[in-house]
């Protein structure tokens, strides 16, 4: 299915960037010259008649698009058993004592010793996809891992026991 978006010149004010739905909802991003920014949503029998505003700051529009990225790259990590058979996309919260926190992920050696893939990190809003070996894991840190049944639960074990 195609997304379909539309830009909408604002003479003199700036541009209008319409999402419009797949039951033809319309929602724009408006951004101002002066540098300011809205979400709006549009009436959908009038797509001139906004129904709705809110202004953003900058670090609400940065946030905004990192919780909006971080949704849809998980929600396709987790699309990917239904397309392949045997395959199966996990999380796994890194438990408070950890011994692995605070130490790069590679230590884990999860691939090795499980035959699953560490895909992405997930850190509070923030997804850190296709993390490397080197990458500290953190308190409150959700590992994605991708792998069979099998290697997903020798790594829930290698998680909860933790390094040694």
């Amino acid at each position: 299915m195609s997304v379909r978006i539309e830009r909408v010149d604002l003479p003199g004010m700036g541009v209008r960037n319409d999402v419009i739905t797949a039951n033809g909802r319309r929602i724009s991003v408006v951004s101002l010259r002066s540098g300011e920014r809205e979400v709006a949503l549009f009436d959908a029998d009038d797509p001139d008649a906004s129904t709705d505003s809110i202004a953003l700051t900058d670090d609400e529009a940065a946030a905004l698009a990192e919780v909006l990225g971080a949704s849809i790259q998980l929600s396709r990590l987790s699309s990917l058993s239904d397309r392949a058979l045997g395959l199966y996309t996990e999380e796994f919260s890194l438990p408070g004592g950890s011994g692995y926190i605070g130490r790069p992920m590679g230590d884990m050696k999860a691939r090795t010793l499980t035959s699953s893939s560490i895909v992405a990190i997930v850190r509070g809003s923030q997804v850190l996809s296709s993390p490397t070996p080197d990458v500290l894991l953190e308190h409150g840190d959700t590992i994605v891992a991708v792998g069979t049944r099998a290697g997903l639960d020798a790594l829930a074990k290698l998680i909860d026991r933790g390094p040694g």
